[in-house]
């Protein structure tokens, strides 16, 4: 008896390629676990386990991907791709999706990772490496956006005003705040923002 071969649908994914995608994805969710754990503990305090639990892994696959806990929180502590979120856009915009982008972040993550640098005095030595990769990663990127005079005080200053902002949309928790709409906000609160940076 002959068997008839069905021809294929249609493309499948190549195995290599979707392993790629979970391996991405863990990952993300390790340094999500990592962040949330960091803005709320001391640093020495917070285990690979915690990580593991609170990203639904297990600890030795944390240590398969970033080696040991020092390599994971070194990520951690990296602003490098938060900021290039926060500043993605063109000048003339800038404040209103820096406000946009913080407000996001807090709704729909419970967290936006620029607002670890609030919990830099609970980091001990960590905590000026984070002082540092913000520095650098942060305000001195906007800076060097910003024509006009005094733009690194200018860009020091939006980053304070945008970070008063999270601090009480995100940790204080202003109860009016939080009840009114995002793009309400936005509206209000981004041309403070943008006044620093193209006055």
């Amino acid at each position: 008896m002959s068997t008839v071969s069905v021809p294929s649908s249609g493309p499948t994914a190549a195995p290599g390629a979707a392993q790629r995608r979970d391996a991405e994805a863990t990952k993300a969710a390790i340094l999500r676990a990592a962040r949330h754990l960091m803005a709320r503990h001391a640093h020495t305090d917070i285990t690979l386990k915690t990580v593991a639990e609170r990203a639904g892994v297990s600890a030795p696959l944390i240590l398969k991907y970033f080696g040991n806990k020092d390599t994971l929180f070194a990520r951690v502590m990296s602003f490098e791709t938060d900021a290039a979120a926060l500043l993605d856009a063109p000048l003339e915009d800038l404040g209103a999706h820096m406000v946009r982008h913080l407000l996001v972040g807090q709704t729909e993550r419970g967290a936006d990772p620029i607002l670890r640098i609030v919990f830099a005095p609970l980091q001990g030595e960590q905590g000026d490496t984070l002082r540092a990769n913000f520095r650098t990663q942060v305000s001195e990127q906007l800076a060097v956006r910003l024509d006009g005079p005094d733009a690194g005080l200018r860009a020091e200053l939006a980053v304070g005003t945008l970070l008063g902002l999270g601090v009480m949309y995100g940790i204080a928790r202003g109860s009016r705040l939080r009840a009114t709409a995002i793009e309400d906000i936005v509206e209000r609160y981004g041309p403070t923002v943008q006044a620093l940076l193209t006055p």
